[in-house]
């Protein structure tokens, strides 16, 4: 086991989840309940980190970012910033692909939401952000658990958008899949093969996780 690399991947889908936990929480209420025109552009668009192979989403940031682009240079010079294969643009490259996996199990559970729950909490004096508190969120704890165990999951094991953003830095961005990935490139298939078993059992107990969680869901909504 490369435990440098482990501890990488485990700080990465740490923060990862932190950050987008919040912004997660906003945007799926937002998709869930509004009716605005333009919804079904924002979810095609929030869509796309699934269906784009993840080399195109790593290629796009190092144009965006890189310190040959307008934007990068300047990070770079002016503030001595460098999101290219470090630590710090791994982590902003982990947050823009992983939205969708924090976001969907957020905004199914706010759609669960019956109106006639929330038009009850106003009529009896609740104002919005008080209804959101204790009562949106509390319902809708199946998908904030949910969003958190997916996006953990989808992190450790990301390989494309690391190896691109990242690199391969011993102690940086060197994670988990990048590891495996080395190992089988020297022919280390014990060593591979261990560390690919902890990502399966990371899967796993994501997965069971999120199922646990909708078995719990009815029992909330009575």
């Amino acid at each position: 086991m490369d435990w440098q690399a482990a501890r990488v991947s485990l700080l990465l889908a740490v923060l990862t989840a932190l950050i987008l936990l919040p912004a997660g929480i906003a945007l799926a209420r937002w998709l869930a309940f509004s009716s605005w025109r333009g919804k079904p552009l924002a979810e095609a668009c929030l869509m796309l980190p699934l269906l784009l192979p993840p080399t195109v989403i790593g290629f796009y940031f190092l144009l965006a970012l890189g310190q040959g682009s307008p934007l990068g240079g300047w990070l770079a010079t002016r503030l001595d910033v460098r999101l290219v294969f470090s630590f710090q643009g791994l982590l902003l490259a982990s947050v823009l692909v992983n939205l969708p996996f924090m976001t969907q199990p957020i905004q199914r559970a706010f759609a669960a939401i019956p109106n006639s729950v929330r038009e009850a909490a106003w009529v009896s004096g609740l104002s919005n952000w008080r209804t959101f508190w204790r009562i949106e969120l509390p319902l809708a704890w199946p998908g904030l658990l949910g969003g958190v165990a997916l996006t953990a999951a989808h992190t450790v094991g990301e390989f494309g958008v690391v190896l691109m953003v990242g690199g391969s830095i011993p102690g940086q961005t060197r994670t988990l899949s990048i590891a495996i990935y080395d190992r089988v490139q020297a022919f280390d298939m014990s060593a591979a093969h261990v560390m690919a078993l902890a990502l399966v059992a990371t899967s796993v107990i994501a997965v069971a996780l999120v199922f646990a969680a909708d078995t719990r869901r009815p029992l909330q909504e009575r």
